[in-house]
């Protein structure tokens, strides 16, 4: 029997053990903000286009080959890249899980606890962009998809406007309003538009679906600019000599960038003086951290940037990464991952870069810093 005087001293390995869990406690600390609300195309769709009667889809292999626990096999969720995206590894810097589809939602009949992500392949600001690849969810589609999902927080009894304009509401709009509408030789887009008409109609439709956003709760975005791209693989095979197409990023990309930066300075009220009272915009400039990594991309630990890792043609990027089909081995060292898509690693890039990078590239303020807003 035990005496009244003893005191029990656990082994040193299960002391070493506690220590050990108390020490990891006491290091994990609260989300930045509540949740992360993702709107975009096919650069952040985590898989609400995999049920879709689409032709975007990334819901198989090679897809996914680096999401999941090192070493394993991959698990092909419906991200358009070999492993996380921009949003993934933000929501990881905000001390967030990773935010499930909104398709996976609303089939579970769940209501959002970490946020939820409505971007859809293929999807852009005007609602027939992307009309080649059939199913999508254009912007407005994915906004609506939003208000209702603030509807169901209200309804079950959460502190619905003080969850959701604290937190953290991410926009990337734009690539297939050019990609797969104004430079598509089956839409008459161009022949009714110049660049600035066309960019100015985008710009217009733009500022109307953020307040549409800001009308349902929402208060803090990141708004990410167009990446250059007349320097992504699909392009490039089709440029003589496989070099960037510079009128592309001129003529196109730079206008509507330029546009949307002083929309979101309008709208912003970091002076109290905004359209939008309470609403705070940072805009991530995307074009300006590719163009650097194409400029020196040694320095990114980069060395392959005129070409995708999984793809068809030229600069494979005739066409996608096939069902199956084997991608680059040196993932980690190239900037594409196939004809449209960043691999994870320049993901990895530009959302630290958003996260705490100055303003030449995300202005006005980093992520970090509106999260403490």
């Amino acid at each position: 029997m035990m005496s009244a005087g003893y005191l029990w001293r656990p082994p040193p390995l299960l002391l070493l053990l506690l220590l050990m869990v108390m020490a990891a406690a006491a290091e994990k600390k609260e989300p930045l903000v509540p949740a992360l609300f993702v709107f975009g195309d096919s650069l952040v769709d985590n898989g609400n286009n995999n049920g879709l009667p689409s032709l975007a889809k990334a819901n198989y292999l090679p897809y996914g080959v680096d999401f999941g626990p090192a070493g394993g096999e991959g698990s092909p969720t419906g991200r358009f890249c070999n492993g996380y995206t921009i949003v993934d590894y933000l929501a990881e810097l905000l001390g967030l899980p990773l935010v499930p589809p909104y398709s996976q939602l609303l089939s579970s009949g769940s209501v959002p606890t970490n946020g939820a992500n409505y971007a859809s392949a293929a999807a852009g600001i005007l609602d027939d962009s992307g009309a080649n690849f059939a199913g999508r969810i254009p912007f407005d589609e994915q906004i609506s998809n939003f208000e209702r999902t603030v509807a169901a927080m209200g309804a079950a009894g959460s502190s619905t406007n003080l969850v959701v304009g604290r937190s953290m509401v991410f926009v990337g709009m734009g690539s297939n309003d050019y990609l797969n509408n104004y430079l598509m030789p089956n839409y008459d887009t161009r022949r009714h538009h110049t660049p600035a008409q066309f960019a100015d109609l985008l710009l217009s439709r733009y500022a109307a679906q953020l307040t549409r956003l800001y009308r349902a709760g929402a208060r803090r975005f990141v708004v990410a600019g167009l990446g250059s791209l007349g320097c992504i693989p699909t392009i490039l095979a089709r440029t003589t000599e496989g070099r960037c197409d510079e009128p592309v990023d001129r003529d196109l990309v730079a206008p509507f960038n330029a546009g949307v930066k002083a929309m979101l300075d309008r709208l912003n009220d970091d002076d109290d003086d905004g359209e939008l009272p309470g609403a705070r915009f940072a805009f991530l400039d995307n074009y300006r951290i590719v163009r650097l990594m194409l400029a020196d991309p040694a320095a990114y630990g980069f060395s392959v940037v005129d070409r995708g890792c999984c793809g068809v043609g030229l600069n494979a990027g005739q066409m996608t990464c096939l069902p199956f089909m084997e991608p680059c081995a040196d993932r980690g060292r190239y900037l594409f991952w196939d004809a449209y898509h960043p691999t994870a690693a320049v993901n990895e890039v530009i959302a630290r870069a958003a996260f705490d990078g100055g303003d030449d590239v995300v202005f006005p303020v980093n992520v970090r810093r509106l999260a403490q807003l």
